[in-house]
């Protein structure tokens, strides 16, 4: 498993007004933080950090791809990602992350970035993610149609087979007449 303890800053020990860190995501990265889901993908993350007089600001260019599957035939695709986000750090009595601001507690001074790295890819995978067209498992696809194909109609044999609504049905002839 691999170690995220490279993913913690010491906020109190950076001595530059402009620090940088690299870090390269794999699939052991996905397993240590224990993605519920992303679990394959190779990306780079580049986090600047500009020291203020009183906050940290923290800019992250992620790039690269993730592994996820397709909503259509649930096989595997390849998404590729490239995202910027900021985010502002203080440093206070509690640990608290709300919106943009993030608080860490002044007596630790260290921000795990690993999580906030992946939150990061998880809102650049779109919502709907599929393959290009004719790239879809054709089996999966070809089951998948097969079953809609059958249930609906089967769906449809039981309305007109429902007694309640055959007694609808008498009732609006009753009233045409």
């Amino acid at each position: 498993m691999r170690n995220l303890e490279p993913f913690k800053i010491d906020l109190k020990g950076l001595k530059a007004e402009q620090s940088m860190f690299h870090f390269s995501l794999d699939d052991e990265y996905f397993e240590a933080v224990d993605a519920p889901d992303i679990h394959q993908g190779n990306l780079a993350v580049s986090v600047t950090i500009h020291k203020l007089a009183n906050c940290f600001e923290f800019n992250f260019h992620i790039q690269g791809s993730v592994t996820i599957p397709c909503d259509l035939c649930l096989g595997d695709m390849e998404q590729p990602i490239e995202s910027e986000n900021r985010l502002v750090v203080a440093l206070g009595d509690d640990y608290s992350d709300e919106d943009d601001l993030v608080t860490v507690s002044e007596k630790e001074g260290i921000l795990d970035t690993s999580w906030l790295i992946y939150e990061f890819i998880e809102l650049s995978v779109p919502i709907k993610h599929v393959h290009a067209p004719g790239k879809c498992d054709s089996a999966m696809t070809e089951t998948l149609n097969a079953y809609l194909t059958t249930r609906s109609s089967e769906e449809n044999m039981k309305e007109l087979q429902d007694s309640r609504w055959a007694g609808l049905d008498k009732l609006k002839t009753i009233i045409k007449e």
